[in-house]
C-alpha cells in the first residue's frame, strides 16, 4: 500500500505545472477551500462510516440520519469539483515548489479523469489517518459534530469550516486575504 500512495502522491503533486503562476502567490482563495470541504465530506465520512461503524449504529442521528446528511454534499461535489482541483493544484505548488515532465503530463490530462485519482487520494489518505492510533472515542465525536451542524445547509457547513481555518491562520495550503480596496472616495 505504501508503493501505491507514493505513487499516487508522485502523480497528484504532479498537477502543479499548470499552476506555474500561483506558485508566486501560494496560496488558496477562501472559496476553494469551501468547495473543497464540501467535495471532500462524503470521502471522509465514508472512510469514517467503515472505522465507527459498530459506534455509529449506537447513534440514533448516525443510524436516522447519517447517510442523508452526507448526500446533501455528495449532491454538490460535481460543482464543487472546480475549486477543490483549484486548491489540490495551489497545495501541491506550495508543497513541492518544482515542476518537471511527469507534472506536464498529469497536468495535460482531462480534469474529470483525474476524479477517481483525486477520490482514492483522499479515502487513502483519511485512512491512513484512522490508523492503529485511532480510538473508539473519536467516532462519537464525529456522530455528535454531525448531529449539531446536520440543521445547517452545506454551504454554511463548509463555510464555517472554511472561516474556522482562516481564524486559525491555515497556512498549509495558505488561505488568501481580501486584498482591501485603493480606491478612496
Amino acid at each position: 500500500m505504501k508503493n501505491s500512495l507514493l505513487a499516487s502522491s508522485l502523480a497528484l503533486a504532479a498537477l502543479v505545472s499548470a499552476q506555474g503562476a500561483q506558485a508566486q502567490e501560494a496560496c488558496v482563495a477562501p472559496q476553494d477551500l469551501t468547495d473543497t470541504i464540501t467535495y471532500a465530506m462524503p470521502i471522509v465520512y465514508d472512510s469514517i462510516k467503515g472505522k465507527c461503524a459498530a459506534q455509529f449504529r449506537a447513534s440514533t442521528f448516525m443510524r436516522n440520519d447519517g447517510d442523508a446528511f452526507v448526500d446533501q454534499f455528495r449532491a454538490r461535489q460535481d460543482e464543487a469539483w472546480p475549486g477543490t482541483l483549484r486548491l489540490l493544484k495551489v497545495f501541491m505548488v506550495q508543497r513541492s515548489g518544482s515542476e518537471d515532465q511527469t507534472a506536464a503530463m498529469i497536468a495535460s490530462l482531462p480534469e474529470e479523469s483525474l476524479r477517481p485519482f483525486v477520490d482514492g487520494i483522499v479515502g487513502m489518505v483519511i485512512t491512513d489517518k484512522l490508523g492503529a492510533d485511532f480510538k473508539p472515542d473519536t467516532c462519537h465525536d464525529v456522530a455528535e459534530a454531525m448531529e449539531l451542524i446536520a440543521p445547517l445547509p452545506v454551504e454554511n457547513i463548509s463555510g464555517l469550516v472554511t472561516f474556522l481555518a482562516r481564524q486559525a491562520d491555515l497556512d498549509e495550503p495558505k488561505l488568501c486575504t481580501a486584498k482591501p480596496s485603493t480606491s478612496a472616495r
